[in-house]
């Protein structure tokens, strides 16, 4: 087991997701949606704009312990600008920033890597990931078309200014208040990864099972985990599952992040998707990014007063 020291409380401030919806109004103490007014005075102000959703996720995360505040991003968004317009809309300071995550070696997750590491500001900061973030990749269509997905190159990510720690074993992160889990074992019968995603190891096809897929952990005072997902390729009970074993913690507090559930083959993997997580008896739910419409839907039905939805510029607390 890998210790995970308690901490009061995580922010998660989500720089980008899939989704936006300026007229919620469900503020809470654990959901902060972005203003979109600016006072000019006691009686008056302005509607500005509001944060861009993109196909993305990218995540600043804050933990607070006896007192002090460390921060971290997760995942970096897909375009160039994208998490970036938001950092500048919300006027967020990332010189706070001390280390970095990233998921797996998917382009919605790393494409505004760049301009994020340059906005933290920080010769060498640790990058940690799985080695198999760097591989070339690509997804076969029904009609065997070949699609490439833009490839992470290592020396560009180091040019950065980012010092790349490869991982497959979970890994302390802020002083051991984080958890990077590391390679997450596939032991459900029904999570079943991309079937479509294929790689070139020495030349030669083969199928990817996006063993770089991981997540992040956090362990609350007197509450439980906080599970935080990229997109959840391993399957997000198996990581569940792997983040309680890993830790030793029983009781899961959140879960968050894309459990990529999108599309016609995924959708048939929603309902045991939904049981085993209904079994986890989370105080929260949070489903994003690559979930997709039909599983969010069924999740909100399902775990109706768990279920909260996740917007690009919603800062969560738990």
């Amino acid at each position: 087991m890998v210790t995970v020291h308690e901490v009061d409380s995580v922010e998660i401030l989500s720089l980008q997701d899939n989704y936006i919806d300026a007229l919620a109004m469900d503020n809470s103490d654990v959901i902060q949606r972005p203003s979109l007014f600016s006072p000019d005075n006691a009686h008056e102000g302005v509607v500005s704009n509001g944060p861009l959703a993109e196909h993305g996720f990218s995540s600043l995360i804050t933990v607070e312990f006896e007192g002090q505040r460390k921060s971290m991003l997760f995942d970096f968004g897909c375009s160039d600008n994208g998490a970036l317009y938001n950092v500048d809309l919300l006027s967020i300071d990332l010189t706070q920033v001390e280390e970095l995550a990233l998921s797996h070696g998917h382009f919605d997750h790393f494409g505004g890597m760049k301009q994020l590491v340059e906005r933290v500001g920080k010769d060498s900061i640790p990058l940690v990931a799985h080695p198999s973030v760097f591989k070339d990749r690509y997804v076969r269509t029904p009609t065997g078309l070949k699609l490439s997905f833009p490839s992470l190159v290592k020396e560009n990510v180091r040019s950065m200014g980012a010092a790349i720690h490869e991982t497959t074993d979970p890994l302390p992160m802020l002083d051991g208040y984080a958890l990077f889990l590391g390679e997450i074992p596939r032991e459900t019968n029904f999570e079943k990864g991309m079937p479509n995603a294929y790689c070139l190891k020495d030349g030669i096809e083969q199928t990817d099972a996006i063993e770089d897929d991981s997540s992040m952990i956090f362990n609350v005072k007197n509450k439980g985990l906080v599970v935080l997902s990229g997109c959840a390729h391993a399957g997000i009970v198996n990581t569940v599952n792997h983040a309680i074993s890993v830790t030793g913690v029983s009781t899961v507090h959140a879960i968050m992040g894309g459990f990529h559930l999108s599309g016609p083959y995924h959708e048939q993997f929603i309902e045991p998707t939904i049981s085993a997580l209904q079994a986890f008896n989370p105080s929260y739910i949070i489903p994003a990014h690559c979930t997709g419409r039909k599983a969010t839907l069924a999740i909100e039905r399902a775990m109706p007063e768990a279920f909260i939805c996740n917007m690009s510029g919603t800062t969560l607390r738990f």
